[in-house]
């Protein structure tokens, strides 16, 4: 048993299981596919696995850079890597100078008035680990213009030098899509600020970056989705291992007759005799309401005893209602447990059953489930 596993006694709740040995296994492939280093993206609760355990892997692992988006996912990453070196990709907020120094973190500075803020407080003496600079290519979300990133590279005695920079990155806006045009534009770009700024390393790709014809590695690649399982090349095979998977247990069984309405508002009625299954998930634990079975709409699926049953009726708060009519009896057991993420149900297909994509899914994880962690 992990010491990072949080299984209840005689827990009814559904049970997150998380291969830490796949997550290690997909941080080396991407890793070797880009030929230079890979860091870790783990923010959002290292999309919902957990921080601590997925970064203590990773770290055991040789993983040496890791990237969260808020101070507070920093300070957990540094507990459990003490050596590594930790961005903060949402940026500096005005008088969080002194948390970044007191806890050895590196902020991702995306303004000028970061870098002013940044470059004052460094000399004022403060011992701080080097910042990273976003240069934004395409996104316009955060960083800086490349017009204005270009305008102070130039000015290398300036800005830059005083907040001293120890890498520069940008972020890809499509890169899933290979056909779309604007990652050319944006590896374009990017090349134009990287030459600007000779001797500091760069980073531009994230998970599908690894798989995009023409991208350069650089010193440092960001993935973060494919470690985790994702797929980072829609509509082709999935080269990446799954890490997660969930299983819920059946708490009732029956059967309905023909037109008998199921779930809230009556949403789904059986057209004929059916056999049912409620399963101890709902929406407060983080499976999207999205995903509920209707009349006219298609929705989620478990598997049970191997056999994709569809949900029927409303996603409620802490369950969900499955139709078992076409499984096997030796799986409609009070307690036996059916499957929601994991096999045919790979993240990609619950999204989209949900209406969503597998990264909503993947951090909406919840934290009623009981966690285990296998494979380390």
């Amino acid at each position: 048993m992990s010491i990072f596993d949080t299984a209840e006694t005689a827990s009814s709740s559904a049970t997150l299981t998380v291969d830490l040995a796949a997550l290690v296994a997909n941080w080396r492939a991407l890793g070797a596919r880009a030929g230079t280093e890979a860091s870790a993206v783990v923010k959002a609760n290292a999309y919902g696995i957990g921080i601590e355990p997925a970064a203590t892997a990773l770290a055991a692992a040789g993983c040496t850079s890791f990237f969260v988006a808020h101070l507070s996912e920093g300070i957990r990453v540094r507990a459990v890597a003490p050596d590594a070196t930790v961005y903060v990709l949402n940026g500096l907020l005005p008088g969080t100078c002194g948390s970044y120094a007191q806890h050895g973190l590196s902020p991702v500075l995306g303004s000028h008035e970061e870098l002013l803020e940044w470059a004052a407080f460094r000399q004022t003496g403060a011992n701080v680990r080097p910042a990273a600079l976003h240069v934004d290519t395409a996104m316009n979300r955060l960083g800086l213009w490349k017009g204005e990133g270009l305008t102070l590279a130039r000015e290398r005695s300036g800005v830059i030098s005083a907040a001293d920079i120890g890498l520069v990155m940008s972020h890809f806006a499509s890169s899933e899509d290979e056909a779309d045009p604007a990652n050319a534009r944006q590896i374009e770009a990017f090349a134009e600020v990287t030459a600007a700024l000779p001797g500091i390393p760069a980073s531009l790709k994230n998970s599908s970056g690894h798989f995009l014809k023409g991208c350069p590695s650089y010193q440092l690649t960001r993935p973060g989705y494919a470690l985790y399982g994702g797929n980072p090349t829609p509509g082709l095979p999935n080269p990446m291992q799954p890490v997660i998977g969930l299983t819920a247990p059946i708490l009732q069984l029956r059967e309905v007759e023909g037109g008998t309405q199921v779930g809230y508002n009556g949403r789904w009625t059986a057209k004929g005799r059916r056999k049912l299954a409620t399963i101890c998930l709902g929406y407060a634990d983080g499976y999207p309401r999205n995903a509920s079975g209707t009349g006219t709409s298609t929705g989620g699926s478990a598997l049970v005893g191997g056999v994709l049953c569809p949900f029927v009726g409303t996603v409620s708060m802490d369950l969900i209602i499955v139709d078992v009519s076409d499984a096997p009896i030796a799986a409609l057991q009070r307690g036996e447990l059916v499957t929601l993420i994991g096999g045919r149900l790979d993240l990609e297909t619950v999204g989209t059953s949900a209406k969503t994509i597998g990264y909503e899914i993947l951090t909406s994880l919840g934290r009623r489930y009981a966690r285990r962690y296998i494979g380390l």
